[in-house]
């Protein structure tokens, strides 16, 4: 498992904890911040990929000189 798929899964079981209703009020504010915390670090994630997808030539570029 990716380090993507692993904080996918750890923000759809934030989701699910949050939906239930069942968290006390400052319980639920810090488990938003980690939820925000987390997505920040989806989109980091992100990006480098983006940026290394980016510097590859693609299949049948050739580089020039």
């Amino acid at each position: 498992m990716s380090s993507l798929d692993s904080i996918v899964s750890e923000l759809e079981h934030a989701a699910a904890r949050l939906r239930s209703g069942e968290l006390e009020g400052q319980e639920a504010a810090e488990l938003v911040e980690h939820v925000a915390e987390l997505a920040g670090r989806v989109g980091s994630q992100l990006e480098r990929e983006a940026r290394a997808a980016a510097a590859e030539p693609g299949d049948g570029q050739e580089s020039l000189l």
